[in-house]
């Protein structure tokens, strides 16, 4: 599969609408009723229900000047065992001037043998502000299964108005028993969650990004590096992580952007 899918959200006298809109199988854009006082919502739906080695995505996001957009996942992904080829997925996120713009994941959710390659490019212009994460989940855990074999390579590039600010690449392949374990590693973690804040007033918020992180069987932290806010997660029960990740974000855009501390409906189905 070739899935692709295109969204752009333009701002007008404190109005939000759509711009432009482009899916390709099996990606496909809905737009459910945001709740109440909050941003209008695009959610990412996969079709095919899962990713297989060889299938390729392409999304882009764009918050134009003044606009105000939240793009979610309509439920977690699943990349299944491959033979032998890579799951590629590329993700571009921009916001302009004046723009608010959330890139909201739901699990990605990693069979054992799955290979996944996923490049994330975030440009914010000045004036602009962006809230964008994923989450990681090594196997089924629910089922038993813990990813052993595979590979995953998740790549962040930062950009202020087209200048790179920072980049960030996480890999692990072949044989994951170890980096998964050891104590230098991930510890014994089944997930794994990166948020990342870039905005002009992202070097003020680190006492914002700390409050609550965290919960029972997650460790979290956050850094400031070059302007740009950096969330982590990473915690032995894939659920708890989830739900510190989402507590998080409801606080964060609350608190940074004014919007209610909830997340959309969709992240509680």
């Amino acid at each position: 599969m070739d899935g692709a899918a295109s969204i752009a959200f333009t701002g007008a006298d404190g109005t939000t609408r759509l711009d432009d809109l482009y899916h390709r199988a099996p990606l496909r854009v809905l737009f459910p009723t945001p709740a109440p006082g909050d941003v209008p919502l695009a959610a990412l739906v996969t079709t095919s229900g899962g990713l297989v080695g060889g299938d390729r995505l392409a999304v882009e996001a764009r918050a134009g000047a003044g606009a105000r957009a939240m793009v979610a996942a309509q439920a977690a992904e699943k990349v299944y065992r491959s033979t032998g080829a890579d799951v590629d997925v590329a993700i571009t996120l921009a916001a302009e001037d004046g723009a608010w713009l959330e890139w909201l994941p739901q699990e990605t959710i990693l069979f054992n043998g799955a290979r996944l390659r996923r490049r994330t490019r975030v440009d914010v212009s000045p004036g602009g502000r962006l809230l964008a994460g994923e989450i990681l989940v090594f196997g089924r855990t629910a089922h038993g299964e813990r990813l052993t074999r595979g590979l995953v390579h998740d790549r962040w590039e930062v950009c202020r108005a087209g200048r790179a600010v920072w980049s960030d690449s996480f890999r692990m392949e072949g044989d994951l028993t170890v980096p998964l374990a050891h104590p230098a590693g991930l510890d014994g973690a089944t997930a794994y969650a990166t948020a990342v804040y870039v905005g002009d007033d992202a070097k003020d918020r680190l006492a914002d990004a700390r409050e609550g992180l965290g919960g029972p069987g997650v460790r979290a932290a956050a850094t400031r590096v070059a302007g740009v806010l950096v969330i982590r997660w990473l915690g032995t029960n894939a659920t708890a992580v989830r739900r510190s990740f989402g507590m998080f974000w409801a606080g964060f855009r609350a608190t940074v952007a004014g919007l209610p501390p909830s997340l959309p409906r969709l992240w509680h189905v």
